[in-house]
């Protein structure tokens, strides 16, 4: 006979849940629980067993958040803040297992410039929801600085942290700070290496950097009074790195996976892509001979969650939308990146045309039902993906996207669940 806990306490009609089994849906209706609830009781038992030597119970997909976030240029800074903060803590409440926040210096279009200071600020009103930055532009940090940083942070949290890390994506963010673009990937490794030997090392440190100076402490440490020791993370030996995938073939999957890096699939590329790039990172792992962890994999999508697809149609075609508005900034930048001696009639037509094509490919908006099912499709198609996550946008009507928000934990993942339950295992 498994082993049961009494959940009394977690929810009045259950007076017990086995574990050390694996996750089924058919719990569900064995307890009668509302299906997102259930999820949060899961998470939550998992939460409280983790370290008790419980095995951990399995559900085949998880659910989190991600927001660079994007807005309006001019829109009152305050108000970004607030939304952002409550977005993170209603996602909490609802279960979902994590939220990344971006980092960007010098666009109020993009206005996180303290993704951990963000984040910090959220902790106390947060139980169990991992916290991750997507990403920290690592070239654009001292890496002993960002080591005591992340250390600290990952303590406060209770080791909730998770890094994404990225080579710098604004050009304007590396021109300020003095970085060249061709050296942003290979600072950002090698920030990697500087912060791996400072948490898993002592002084006396002597490491011989390229992009950076050498990190040299040799003469001032006096271990009995602290003197030359740096603060260590919580998780040991620090908390996962994460790095969004980008072309297929690139030499970044190949570190990524040496490294063992989580892989991200970002919502602003096509399906197609998306896929490619679970296909190279299987190859990649199979040429370096390491195991294809899907449950690591993280896909971000676009989602609206509407009362109804005329709802959800109505919203998108809004000109002064904040999905419209997303992929304006986002083509923007791209189209300055890449025509820089355009004229901006020409940036302005290259720009509205690959609006109407994200628009088109990559956005997943409708009912509960319909966004259920292009989301079984989306994982038909690209593969396994272990966590989802749900886009943060501006909150121009806060109703709609809290909402969106709750349906997509409370009534499309369990059925989402309920079909990887069943495709996953054939």
């Amino acid at each position: 006979m498994p082993q049961c806990l009494k959940l009394g306490s977690l929810c009045g009609d259950i007076s017990c849940l086995p574990f050390n089994i694996e996750f089924e849906l058919f719990y569900l209706n064995r307890f009668r629980l509302p299906a997102g609830t259930f999820i949060i009781v899961w998470r939550r038992l998992n939460s409280t067993l983790r370290g008790k030597g419980y095995q951990r119970i399995n559900i085949m997909i998880n659910y989190g958040f991600f927001a660079m976030p994007v807005h309006p240029a001019n829109k009152d800074y305050g108000t970004i803040l607030r939304q952002n903060r409550e977005a993170v803590i209603l996602c909490d409440r609802l279960g979902y297992s994590e939220a990344w926040i971006g980092e960007h210096f010098t666009s109020t279009g993009e206005p996180i410039p303290d993704p951990l200071q963000f984040l910090a600020s959220v902790i106390a009103e947060t139980k169990s929801i991992r916290l991750g930055t997507a990403v920290l532009n690592l070239p654009l940090h001292h890496p002993v600085k960002l080591a005591g940083q992340i250390a600290q942070f990952d303590q406060l949290s209770g080791g909730r942290a998770m890094l994404g890390i990225g080579p710098g994506g604004l050009r304007s963010d590396l021109e300020i700070f003095g970085v060249p673009v061709e050296d942003g990937y290979f600072k950002m490794v090698e920030s990697v290496d500087i912060m791996t030997q400072l948490w898993t090392g002592e002084a006396p440190f002597d490491i011989k950097a390229e992009y950076w100076d050498d990190i040299v402490l040799k003469d001032f440490i006096q271990k009995d009074i602290g003197l030359g020791v740096q603060v260590k993370p919580l998780q040991n030996p620090h908390p996962p790195f994460a790095y969004a995938m980008r072309q297929p073939n690139s030499g970044a999957m190949t570190i990524m996976v040496e490294r063992d890096w989580i892989p991200l699939s970002g919502n602003f590329i096509p399906t197609s892509v998306v896929k490619k790039q679970w296909q190279a990172y299987c190859e990649a792992c199979d040429t370096f001979s390491k195991p294809v962890k899907s449950k690591n994999w993280r896909a971000a999508r676009s989602i609206l969650i509407a009362d109804s697809d005329e709802q959800a149609e109505g919203y998108v075609a809004r000109e002064n939308g904040s999905i419209q508005h997303y992929f304006h900034y986002l083509r923007s930048l791209e189209a300055r990146r890449n025509m820089p001696d355009a004229s901006d009639k020409e940036r302005a037509e290259v720009i509205a045309q690959r609006v109407n094509e994200a628009i088109e490919q990559q956005i997943i908006v409708g009912s509960v039902k319909t966004v259920t099912d292009k989301l079984i499709a989306f994982r038909d198609s690209v593969g396994p993906f272990g966590t989802l996550l749900m886009t943060g946008y501006d909150w121009d009507d806060e109703v709609l996207w809290k909402n969106s928000i709750r349906k997509l934990a409370e009534e499309v993942m369990p059925v989402l669940n309920q079909h990887a339950t069943a495709t996953d295992r054939h």
